[in-house]
């Protein structure tokens, strides 16, 4: 009973983990007018409450300001973000990473025009 138990538990892992991926692109764009970073992040899955981008970090020049956790994603597609970044500037660096929940992440970055 106890092996049945384990090679169920160990199935049930391995199976979640088949269906599990990381994002798979992330469209940047950034308004240096407004101050405005749009990114739309590709991540396909059939049950966005359970599988989905569950956290999204904002870096300027290699140091995270935003940290940003999502209970839901939009659609069984995509996941939208927008953010107001005051502080950037013409050269800098603007990076965002998206954290599948249940596993793998995808970076991304632009350069301040």
């Amino acid at each position: 009973m106890k092996k049945t138990a384990i090679f169920v538990l160990i199935f049930v892992f391995a199976f979640s983990l088949a269906y599990a991926h990381p994002p798979q692109d992330i469209q940047i764009t950034f308004d240096g007018d407004a101050k405005i970073l749009k990114a739309v992040i590709t991540h396909i899955t059939s049950n966005p409450d359970a599988h989905r981008i569950a956290k999204v970090d904002i870096g300027l020049n290699g140091k995270e300001i935003i940290e940003h956790k999502i209970s839901i994603q939009d659609n069984n597609n995509t996941q939208a973000v927008t953010y107001l970044i005051p502080d950037a500037r013409p050269g800098d660096i603007i990076s965002v990473e998206a954290y599948c929940s249940i596993s793998g992440t995808l970076t991304k970055q632009i350069k301040v025009k």
